[in-house]
């Protein structure tokens, strides 16, 4: 067993008060909530092809306006990255928007589809909301603020990673066999799925989520844009855990993603055979 990497930029205090930002951004998933609820599940739904052939919904374009809209109003000065329509404004603050991470499960009406909002400070992502209205649930964190999610009852919980020390005794997910396969790793794939105690494929935000409340001890995907990972960042790293690429390196930008809870990370780098220069 490896101890906690402790020097992370991403680990690093912040030297302000984020309050504000992060009640803005909760403000921001219920303006989400709202417009994204309204379609789910309609009948009429609008579902267009983009130029790389992945899905987008008028419920897509309709809750990154409505976000864009509350931002320009609330942070005139901030920059905004969306999955939808691009990047506008400085990146010294920048908003980091996916309207709906998983659109295929919600034009297909299947509930576990998530709105991500990230607030990145010199980039590093420092505020993180995720939520999922169609199952009534959130989680959120800023950096030196602990992270959070809340309960049936309407309180809140703070989260915390598992204290699994033993890649045999980890739960895995590794999101799908498709991306690993596209990337040439089917092979460290299996080599992981033997060494663990247990592997699924969860899919898109869910088992960071699940990792950050202690239930699962490593998620890794590739594929994946600023947009589909940044809000995950302070959500995993604030319950504990560790958030890089798949090669260590604290980066939203390289195409992969690799959380764990902290204690297995370099061990789970090696075992992938990932950079041993970036662990």
């Amino acid at each position: 067993m490896t101890s906690p990497a402790t020097t992370s930029p991403w680990s690093t205090p912040f030297d302000g008060d984020l309050t504000d930002d992060l009640q803005l951004a909760l403000r921001l998933a219920d303006a989400a909530d709202a417009v994204t609820m309204a379609r789910f599940d309609a009948a009429d739904l609008d579902v267009q092809l983009k130029p790389d052939s992945s899905h987008v919904t008028e419920a897509d374009l309709a809750t990154e306006r409505a976000l864009r809209a509350l931002l320009s109003a609330e942070r005139p000065g901030d920059g905004i990255l969306g999955e939808e329509y691009g990047s506008s404004g400085a990146a010294t603050r920048q908003w980091i928007i996916d309207p709906i991470d998983g659109t295929a499960n919600y034009l297909k009406g299947i509930p576990m589809w998530t709105t991500l909002i990230a607030l990145a400070i010199d980039g590093v992502p420092r505020i993180g909301v995720a939520s999922q209205p169609a199952l009534g649930r959130r989680w959120w964190a800023a950096s030196g603020q602990g992270a959070w999610t809340n309960t049936p009852d309407g309180a809140t919980r703070r989260l915390g990673v598992s204290g699994i020390d033993a890649i045999a005794d980890a739960s895995v997910s590794f999101q799908s066999l498709a991306q690993w396969d596209e990337v040439g790793r089917t092979d460290d794939l299996l080599r992981l799925s033997r060494a663990v105690w247990r592997d699924r494929g969860y899919g898109d935000t869910w088992p960071y989520m699940l990792l950050a409340e202690g239930r699962l001890e490593f998620v890794a995907e590739f594929g994946v844009k600023e947009y589909d990972i940044a809000a995950l960042v302070p959500i995993v790293h604030e319950a504990g855990g560790r958030f890089t690429d798949i090669d260590g390196a604290d980066s939203i930008a390289s195409g992969s993603s690799l959380a764990t809870n902290g204690r297995l990370h370099a061990d789970f780098l090696s075992l992938l055979g990932s950079s041993p220069a970036a662990r």
